[in-house]
């Protein structure tokens, strides 16, 4: 079942980008979180020179997409590994096991579904070929303002390629977590991504995929370009899980956060420079039993320093269920210690 008929039922906030083609269109929907992204890119060129730059990137990076159908409705897919291995997002696939995939050289073969994520929202497809070009993939998170290609098959016009920049990060869908699929942790770009696109790749200058294209915000709820796609690092992480044991473990601290800005930390008179704030607390979950509280602002995390949330993401997808750790927070213009044990996400 398509994600955007559950999100129509909430005043359709946000539209998946595999939904609603009308000829062959594709479903949507989910997530953990983020690499960290505290180093900025090698300098870029002139906009004028990086744009020349375009066609040779697409010409790179065209090979690693690939178009996926399945009754009644397509979406996009991204090569992984030479043998036919494809990410792509669930709600392309769901409920399907056979797929067609189409690929950039004109070759079409048949595709197996081997296994799902609904909570990250990906899928590994083995199509019949084992010739593929795999797509490279950057793990740590793009910088806003960076050049960002978003490619796929909108509307089922195959190799397809449009222009933007990466606009924010840590994004999170609006409402989306009323329809059971909370959309969080995701890079937004102004590149233009529209039903069909999901599970196409959101890629740098450097023909680097920085993101697996996820949902859009459709101009009727008074948008001008704004998508999201699901970062590099959450992918891989999550794409090497389903392919080794055919599903993915989440570990869980049951916190909301957000970067701590200079602004941020000014306005809360919080006397450190970097951390990721707590903006929730998820009632009975491993944050609140510890007794971390809303506000506090996480400098230290497993015995690694915080700069930002993601820094605090990435470190929790190295920690089991089960384990203890501790966590660094200030509060009240203090420094405290605080020892929690991590939990399982639960199914919903």
């Amino acid at each position: 079942m398509c994600l955007v008929r559950l999100l129509a039922t909430l005043t359709a906030i946000a539209c998946l980008a595999g939904c609603g083609t009308g000829a062959p269109a594709s479903p949507p929907a989910s997530p953990p979180a983020s690499p960290t992204a505290t180093e900025r890119p090698q300098s870029s060129p002139s906009p004028d020179g990086l744009f020349s730059r375009i066609p040779g990137i697409v010409r790179q990076v065209e090979p690693s997409v690939v178009t996926i159908f399945t009754p009644g409705s397509l979406g996009s897919g991204v090569v992984y590994r030479a043998d036919g291995i494809i990410l792509t997002n669930e709600h392309v696939v769901e409920g399907q096991r056979r797929v067609q995939v189409a690929f950039a050289d004109g070759k079409r073969t048949d595709g197996r579904v081997l296994a799902t994520d609904a909570r990250t929202d990906l899928a590994v497809v083995k199509a019949e070929r084992d010739d593929l070009h795999p797509a490279t993939f950057q793990p740590k998170l793009p910088v806003p303002g960076e050049l960002a290609l978003a490619l796929g098959s909108p509307l089922g016009f195959e190799n397809t390629v449009t222009a933007g920049i990466i606009s924010g990060l840590d994004r999170e869908v609006p409402d989306s977590a009323q329809a059971g699929h909370a959309l969080v942790d995701l890079i937004q770009t102004d590149a233009a991504i529209s039903p069909g696109v999901s599970g196409g790749a959101l890629v740098n200058a450097r023909g680097e995929v920085v993101g697996i294209n996820e949902a859009y915000i459709p101009p009727q709820e008074g948008a001008v370009s704004i998508g999201f796609a699901i970062p590099a690092g959450v992918v891989t992480w999550a794409a090497d899980q389903l392919l080794d044991k055919g599903k993915v473990t989440h570990s869980f601290l049951g916190v909301g956060l957000r970067t701590l800005t200079p602004e941020i930390a000014q306005s809360l008179d919080v006397g450190t420079e970097g951390g990721a704030i707590i903006t929730s607390i998820v009632r009975g979950g491993p944050a609140a039993d510890a007794g971390l509280r809303r506000g506090d602002v996480i400098t230290a995390f497993a015995g690694q320093p915080v700069r930002t949330s993601e820094d605090v993401v990435d470190k929790l997808r190295d920690l089991r269920p089960g384990t203890k750790t501790t966590v660094e927070v200030q509060r009240d213009g203090s420094t405290e210690q605080v020892d929690v044990t991590i939990g399982e996400a639960p199914a919903s």
